[in-house]
């Protein structure tokens, strides 16, 4: 049996690096992220990639998309989180992936062909605080009001809020979850978007001032399956990030190690340096085949998906953790100026860390999972 990538995968792979490494270099992702007043990404890029079809990657045929899966999304976020690819492409893939698992082919027909031609942008606001979004912790309540509901409340840590032109809002009816798209321009939408640690991921809060939505806009009721499954992809995308960083965070490093003289010496010749960077190599391996599963599992083997999202994303993000400090040490001092990009890395993998659950939730989530 062949566990491998198929021939269009890989070839889908060597494209979007390459395109990455010509178009967005880390002093590009370092201009991007740090204009004053910018969005933190960059529109001209951002139709550049609609137009390669990479917003229509998951996006069905019939809506103008090309109709692929969670592991070929896997190789796209992998390969943009390598080169801290600024922009809210893992946002508006999630409320893809929303309108798939739960919207009706009228929804699917009014929202995806704009999400997957770069004209809207998606985000799922699926937290009000800073735990983990789980079912349980969803308290926005949705009054009725003759056919739909009116939303007041608030969402937190909403990925590229300040980006996004529609948002997959999760609420409760009654005693039922249910999810809704609410648009930006919509009376009674407000939002704050703010910078944080890393400059590359903007999140933000919004602000829902008695919004209606209609029938024709809420994805599902009775959703907690949709919700936890979202929450999935929403993690299997971002751990695809935190592999492709982390394997970018030991290339950067390596290549370090190779041109520092130190004592004659490339400092890669020492054990000191090279016995840290075997073990940043391996932990970025490990990663990969615990992501790689997970994401097959989404699409092709649903019960076994969430355990397998979760034993990535606890690995991977305490990995990338480990390796986004010793990214800096191995550099020594110039490691922690700002001219040098290991920061860049350690800061991505602060970030990364709590995002969609800690390592702590998801092993203990595993924990369950299996029974114990």
């Amino acid at each position: 049996m062949d566990f491998g990538f198929t021939e269009e995968q890989e070839l889908l792979r060597s494209e979007v690096r390459k395109y990455l490494d010509a178009k967005c270099p880390l002093e590009q992702v370092r201009a991007i992220s740090e204009a004053e007043g910018g969005a933190g990404f960059s529109p001209e890029l951002w139709k550049e990639i609609a137009e390669l079809g990479w917003l229509g990657l998951c996006v069905p045929e019939v809506h103008g998309g090309a109709g692929l899966g969670q592991v070929d999304l896997v190789v796209l976020l992998e390969e943009t989180g390598r080169s801290l690819f600024p922009s809210p492409l893992l946002a508006t893939s999630l409320a893809v992936a929303a309108l798939r698992e739960a919207g009706s082919e009228e929804q699917q027909a009014r929202w995806l062909p704009s999400l997957a031609d770069g004209t809207a942008i998606g985000s799922p606001a699926l937290q009000e605080d800073a735990d983990p979004p789980t079912p349980e912790r969803v308290s926005l309540v949705g009054t009725p009001d003759g056919d739909g509901f009116v939303l007041r409340g608030e969402k937190r840590f909403v990925p590229d809020a300040g980006a996004a032109t529609l948002f997959v809002v999760p609420f409760r009816a009654g005693s039922e979850l249910a999810l809704a798209v609410v648009e930006r321009d919509a009376a009674g939408v407000s939002l704050e978007a703010w910078p944080g640690m890393d400059l590359t991921k903007r999140l933000g809060r919004l602000v829902l001032d008695g919004v209606r939505v209609g029938p024709d806009a809420v994805l599902a009721e009775r959703g907690d399956a949709v919700f936890e499954r979202i929450v999935d992809r929403a993690t299997a995308g971002l751990t695809a990030e935190i592999v492709g960083a982390a394997d970018g965070a030991v290339v950067l490093t390596a290549e370090y190690a190779k041109d520092r003289i130190q004592f004659g010496s490339p400092i890669g010749r020492y054990q000191g340096v090279k016995h840290p960077l075997a073990e940043m190599y391996v932990d970025v391996e490990s990663s990969k085949s615990l992501l790689y599963y997970a994401a097959w599992a989404l699409d092709e083997s649903p019960a076994e998906a969430p355990r397998y999202v979760s034993m990535a994303k606890a690995y991977a993000s305490e990995a990338f953790a480990r390796i986004g400090i010793d990214a800096v040490q191995l550099h020594g001092a110039v490691g922690y100026t700002w001219e040098f990009d290991a920061h860049l890395y350690l800061k991505r993998s602060k970030w990364a860390r709590p995002m969609y659950g800690d390592s702590d939730f998801h092993y203990e989530r595993v924990a369950a999972l299996g029974g114990l």
